[in-house]
């Protein structure tokens, strides 16, 4: 005799109730026969009674009966659904949040730029030539230095304000390779308003306005960009990345820039950095001054653009805050246009002082750095036409 015994399907359980539709019923199962052996008869019977206790759905709309789907794969696709749905939301989200991180950081980052000036108009200011112009200066600026920093950085505590480093950088128009070129502070040059100095007395006189105003005169050439670091910012950029690795050519021992290091490749931190790059103590003083100031510039922006400190918070976060309090420059110069200029001195550029036809020391003024008139204004020539540097006047500096 068929005894009907409820069963959930194979493989169910009651906390899997949620998953059965209301017009499920349990499946109806055959008791074994007498024999307690099912046999092949008593199979059938099951399976056939299985497949009566099974309902149907019918769509009254379009007159198709169907069977119900199997609740393992049918009852589980709205689940996956939202499941994909939830993560996609969470994805969206995220890269919501990234890009406007990165956008206020960008405005926050630009608006801690100090900028100083405005690169205006004046008579007899050089045309606009093409590519971009940047006068790059070091300051000896002492501001933001407590007076036990000054002590153990030897940057004394002179007033007034001149410059140690200066720098014209041109970046070509049709992305060629830029050039680097050194300007001795102790270039001997007209000064408008002021006669013939020392190139550094220009900043000394009137500030970043004079100094700029002297340079075009000089070369040639309109000046888009100017940024300036004075000896705080300068250690604090540094520090920031974690110091600097430079091969020292010889030993130099440099009280008066705070300055003893071995000759030999090395990590220099912000202190000796500062006072490598200050230093006149070698036998070209002044000459051999740029070259360092223009290999220690490659080292730095070498390392603040590697994927080392890019990719380390607790590297790329300080060296943005540090930068962009330490530099100053003028009004129409922003984050990106600094950006630019990183990637064009990671660039391996062209690097050479602008030629010099000697040292003398005059009277009144000391030794200064008297320019090769000629070379230097086929150099200029080239720079304005935004064509390439004559090849000899690169050789005769190797």
């Amino acid at each position: 005799m068929a005894v009907n015994v409820t069963k959930w399907p194979e493989g169910w359980t009651r906390g899997d109730l949620r998953r059965v539709r209301p017009e499920q019923e349990p499946t109806a199962v055959l008791a074994p026969d007498s024999a307690g052996s099912t046999g092949a008869a008593g199979r059938s019977r099951t399976a056939a009674a299985t497949r009566t206790s099974r309902p149907t759905n019918s769509i009254g709309s379009t007159g198709t009966t169907s069977g119900t789907a199997e609740p393992g794969i049918a009852d589980w696709q709205p689940t996956t659904h939202r499941s994909r749905r939830r993560v996609g939301r969470i994805v969206a989200l995220v890269l919501v949040g990234l890009l406007v991180l990165l956008i206020g950081g960008y405005f926050f980052l630009d608006a801690r730029l100090n900028r100083i000036i405005e690169l205006s108009s004046y008579s007899g200011r050089p045309a606009a030539t093409p590519g971009q112009d940047w006068l790059l200066v070091g300051s000896d600026s002492r501001a933001g230095l407590s007076p036990s920093e000054r002590r153990r950085l030897s940057t004394g505590s002179a007033g007034g304000q001149r410059t140690d480093t200066m720098m014209l950088l041109h970046i070509p128009s049709g992305g060629g390779k830029p050039t680097l070129v050194s300007l001795p502070r102790d270039s001997y040059v007209p000064i408008p308003g002021h006669g013939r100095n020392k190139l550094n007395a220009a900043f000394a006189f009137g500030g970043p306005k004079l100094l700029i105003q002297t340079v075009e005169t000089v070369t040639g050439i309109r000046i888009d960009h100017y940024m300036e670091i004075g000896f705080g910012g300068f250690v604090g950029v540094v520090d920031a990345v974690g110091g600097v690795h430079l091969c020292v050519k010889e030993s130099i021992d440099d009280p008066k820039a705070g300055l003893d290091i071995k000759a030999g490749c090395q990590d220099l931190n912000g202190g000796e950095a500062l006072g490598y790059v200050r230093t006149r103590a070698t036998a070209r003083a002044d000459l051999d001054r740029v070259q360092r100031q223009r290999e220690f510039l490659g080292a730095v922006l070498d390392k603040a653009g590697s994927p080392g400190t890019l990719l380390n918070p607790f590297r790329s976060v300080p060296l943005a805050l540090s930068g962009t309090s330490a530099v100053a420059v003028d009004n129409g110069t922003h984050l990106f246009d600094l950006f630019r200029l990183g990637l064009a001195m990671r660039g391996d550029p062209l690097t050479l002082t602008v030629p010099v036809a000697g040292t003398p020391t005059l009277s009144g003024v000391g030794s200064v750095v008297e320019w090769d008139s000629p070379n230097a204004l086929r150099l200029f020539n080239a720079l304005q036409e935004d064509e390439p540097v004559p090849s000899d006047l690169v050789t005769s500096q190797r």
